[in-house]
């Protein structure tokens, strides 16, 4: 296919091209959450004690089921690993999953399991005002007995993504699953509360993708203690250099990877994402044999190869090799936005799909960030279909706006 050719695709779930399933690519695997989001959304300003005019749908969601959801329509094809009961929340979730074409074996499925449910309220503005989330079936049901049924899978698998809605022991069994047959690891935090749950397992993770209220309780769990500090309010932070802003977090994410987090991505909403790591961009790359070369991935691949050429963005050549901290700011793109819950979900989803298609994790961000543009412009946690020519525009755009910031030592 010509790159002219390419760049009007629409890319869908892969396994909607039959040929797809049968050229033998490794899989992604992601264990965690599936989850029925209730999205109530006023119309006007809500007052406390009665009901408002506004929406209420029922959206796919689950941070680990919207990553999976996002990958499989970059080219992908990640391997579900993940519990439903058979009430409402479950059949709609699994009736998607199944017309997507996806594999369901992974998911445990029996009549006593409570399908995890969470009901958001939206302010006006789109952003959570409230929520309540019923997800202790995912605890209870997705054991290391369960998950270790899968661990032939994972022998192929160029990355296994875990979120932090497992229990601990869960967690502990899945990461040395992974260690066993020398997988590398995603940790996904979901929240803060639960973000803490890295300290069992930090040793075995290659990547972690926290928003900046997460990496906070990340390092103080990791340290042992209560040094680290949320962050001043939002609208003196838009006001930083990306700069300024670093150096506040530079103290906790410096904690993250001394304890051996190889990657730590920090998303920052509007102010877009750090990408941090010890020596340099080459830190991480799936070998060959493990990569997705399959029609979707390949195209994504030769495109973005094409529009961002490997350590061609702006500061590289300053790069100082001898430094011990490598960071990079990535910039967001200007988006219509209508929802905002799919973003982070589909950043980690845009990244991993990359990187089992062969990119490198600078150009994997950046089509990270492409992806969670499309995200925040629809109702859905993620798109039904990404556009190819604008995934890749919009990844060219963040990719040539990333700036290195480099540090000779750390205190």
């Amino acid at each position: 296919m010509q790159a002219h050719e390419a760049n009007n695709t629409l890319l869908y779930p892969v396994v909607l091209r039959g040929t797809q399933m049968e050229c033998g690519d490794a899989e992604a695997v992601i264990i965690g959450g599936m989850v029925l989001d209730i999205h109530a959304t006023p119309s006007i300003h809500v007052n406390s004690g009665t009901t408002t005019p506004g929406k209420v749908c029922y959206v796919q969601g689950g941070v680990a089921r919207n990553v999976a959801e996002c990958m499989s329509k970059l080219g992908a094809k990640p391997y579900m690993i993940s519990a439903l009961g058979f009430d409402m929340a479950g059949n709609l979730l699994l009736e998607q999953w199944k017309s997507a074409g996806l594999s369901t074996e992974g998911i445990l499925k029996d009549k006593d399991i409570e399908t995890p449910v969470v009901c958001n309220i939206f302010d006006v503005n789109g952003e959570v005002a409230a929520g309540v989330a019923s997800v202790e079936a995912l605890e209870k049901y997705l054991t290391p007995d369960w998950i270790l049924h899968f661990k032939s899978t994972l022998l192929s698998a160029p990355v296994v993504l875990v979120d932090a809605n497992l229990s601990c022991p869960s967690l502990e069994a899945s990461c040395k699953m992974a260690a066993d047959t020398e997988c590398p690891v995603w940790f996904e935090p979901v929240s803060v509360t639960k973000s803490r749950r890295i300290s069992s397992i930090v040793k075995y993770v290659t990547f972690a993708s926290p928003n900046e209220d997460e990496l906070i309780a990340m390092a103080n769990a990791l340290s042992g203690g209560d040094q680290f500090h949320p962050l001043i309010e939002s609208h003196y932070k838009n006001n930083l250099s990306s700069v300024s802003l670093f150096q506040m977090l530079k103290p906790a994410i410096w904690v993250l990877l001394e304890k051996g987090i190889k990657v730590v991505l920090v998303t920052l909403g509007s102010n877009g994402v750090f990408l941090c790591s010890k020596g340099g961009p080459s830190c991480f790359k799936v070998p060959v044999e493990k990569m997705n070369w399959c029609s979707f991935g390949g195209q994504l691949y030769r495109t973005v190869m094409q529009k961002c050429p490997p350590n061609c963005y702006s500061g590289f050549s300053e790069l100082d090799r001898s430094s011990r901290l490598f960071v990079v700011h990535f910039p967001t793109v200007p988006a219509s936005v209508v929802r905002l819950t799919g973003a982070g979900d589909c950043l980690v989803g845009g990244t991993l799909a990359s990187i089992c298609a062969g990119l490198d994790i600078m150009q994997s961000v950046s089509v990270g960030i492409a992806a969670a543009k499309a995200a925040v412009e629809v109702e859905a946690n993620v798109p039904y279909a990404f556009s190819l020519a604008a995934i890749t525009d919009d990844a060219k755009s963040v990719y040539s706006g990333a700036k290195v910031l480099f540090h000779q030592s750390m205190l």
